[in-house]
C-alpha cells in the first residue's frame, strides 16, 4: 500500500474529515488533500505527530518500506504491536517490545539473552545446547545492540 492510501485510510478509519485531520495535525487541509492524491508527502516532524497522533509506526506510515528486525534479538517486527515505545510512548523501531521496554533494555548482556533463547526456543533436532549458544552468539553478534 503507498503511503497517500494509508493515510487516506487512516483518516477514514478514524472517522475525521480532512479538515478535522489538519487540525489534528496542525496543518491545512490542502496539505492533508495533497498527501491523499499523491502531489506530496508529510515532512519528518508531520510524520512524527501523525505516528504519535494516530498510533502508528512511521514505517508504516510510510508503506513498510524496509522490513524491521529486532535489533537486539534478531525478531522480525512485522506489526506495530510488536515495536517498542520509548517513556514518551514514541516508537522505538530497532527493538521489540520485550528487548525495550520503557526505554530501558530488559537484556543486560547477550548471555542472558543467549541464556533466554536456549530455554526457550524449541530445538527439534536436539542440537547440543552448546551448539545452540554458538549459533545464537553468532546470529545476535550482528545485530547493531550487540556489535
Amino acid at each position: 500500500m503507498e503511503m497517500q492510501d494509508i493515510l487516506k485510510q487512516l483518516r477514514e478509519n478514524n472517522n475525521l474529515t480532512q479538515e478535522q485531520m489538519a487540525a489534528r495535525l496542525m496543518v491545512t487541509r490542502q496539505a492533508v488533500s495533497r498527501w491523499e492524491n499523491g502531489e506530496t508527502q508529510p515532512n519528518t516532524e508531520t510524520l512524527k505527530r501523525l505516528s504519535s497522533e494516530f498510533n502508528v509506526s512511521i514505517n508504516t506510515l510510510l508503506g513498510s518500506p524496509r522490513q524491521l528486525i529486532c535489533q537486539c534479538c534478531g525478531m522480525p517486527l512485522n506489526e506495530d504491536s510488536m515495536i517498542s515505545r520509548e517513556k514518551d510512548g514514541s516508537y522505538n523501531e530497532d527493538y521489540c517490545k520485550w528487548c525495550y521496554v520503557d526505554g530501558k533494555f530488559v537484556y543486560t548482556s547477550k548471555d542472558s539473552l543467549i541464556d533466554f533463547l536456549v530455554s526457550h526456543m524449541p530445538n527439534s533436532e536436539n542440537v547440543k545446547d552448546e551448539d545452540r549458544r554458538s549459533q545464537f552468539d553468532l546470529y545476535l553478534s550482528q545485530l547493531k545492540h550487540w556489535k
